[in-house]
């Protein structure tokens, strides 16, 4: 890949945007790179989770202004963004909550536009301290709505929080966006590999296809507005978790006070 590295751990990707000359900015390659990353890890369950950054000083700046202009201002940003016909910017977005892995974003440097929507759409955050978000969209004579950040911005901070983001293309610093809600923990830039290491640890204790049916249920429970097929959404997870061999496993385990060995 030219814009991305994947480095494998065990069971875990460490997914790298690696354009650090140009602020780890979006291209078309980069969109299908990315796009076909996550595709991938669709029915890849060697992958139980994904850590995302940026290489060098940003998370991602957003749209690459300079391959958009110098394609004569002929294609849109999203447009800008495709590699291929099927390939677009937003699809990564939905291709990244359809995944069954959890991600977790490591940001710092600036997450603009794009890479603020690519960190929006993981599952947890962490931010070094150095982190700077804003939806770069409005200031740049667009609408503030693009790539689902009008889906998960009033949802993971508010909608007063959303609104002013938004409508003003404000920056937000590390510090606000932990009271705020945005990011779970601020650490210094150096230290993000280890807060990853935490939630990590954490996810590869628990059993691999509760992990991702969790993951299924929290986000199908968004588009639902009542408590009755929440729940049902729920009991479909639990009864197919319960039918497979990890919950023997872990029943076993806690009965021997062993930790749990999943496959």
């Amino acid at each position: 890949m030219k814009t991305l590295t994947v480095e494998r751990r065990g069971r875990v990707d460490w997914l790298t945007l690696n354009r650090p000359e140009r602020l780890n900015t979006i291209t078309g390659t980069m969109v299908q790179e990315l796009c076909d990353y996550f595709r991938g890890l669709r029915q890849n369950h060697d992958v139980r989770i994904v850590v995302m950054r940026g290489a060098g000083r940003a998370f991602c700046a957003g749209l690459d202004i300079k391959e958009y202009t110098t394609a004569g201002g002929d294609r849109t940003p999203d447009g800008a963004g495709r590699a291929r016909p099927g390939d677009h910017l937003f699809d990564i977005v939905e291709l990244m909550r359809d995944c069954p892995q959890p991600i977790i974003a490591l940001i710092h440097g600036p997450a603009c536009g794009g890479g603020f929507a690519f960190a929006l759409a993981a599952d947890i955050r962490i931010a070094g301290a150095s982190a700077r978000m804003n939806d770069a969209f409005v200031a740049l004579g667009r609408s503030g709505c693009e790539l689902g950040l009008t889906y998960f911005l009033p949802r993971i901070a508010g909608l007063g929080i959303a609104a002013e983001l938004m409508y003003t293309g404000s920056f937000i610093d590390a510090a606000r966006a932990e009271r705020v809600g945005l990011v779970s923990k601020v650490v210094a830039d150096d230290a993000l590999e280890g807060a990853a290491s935490e939630y990590v640890d954490a996810m590869l204790r628990t059993a691999p296809m509760g992990l991702r049916m969790t993951k299924e249920t929290l986000n199908r429970s968004l588009a639902i507005g009542d408590l009755r097929a929440v729940i049902d959404l729920e009991e479909r997870a639990q009864m197919l978790c319960g039918r497979g061999p990890d919950f023997e496993e872990a029943m076993k385990a806690f009965l021997e006070k062993r930790p749990p060995s999943y496959a």
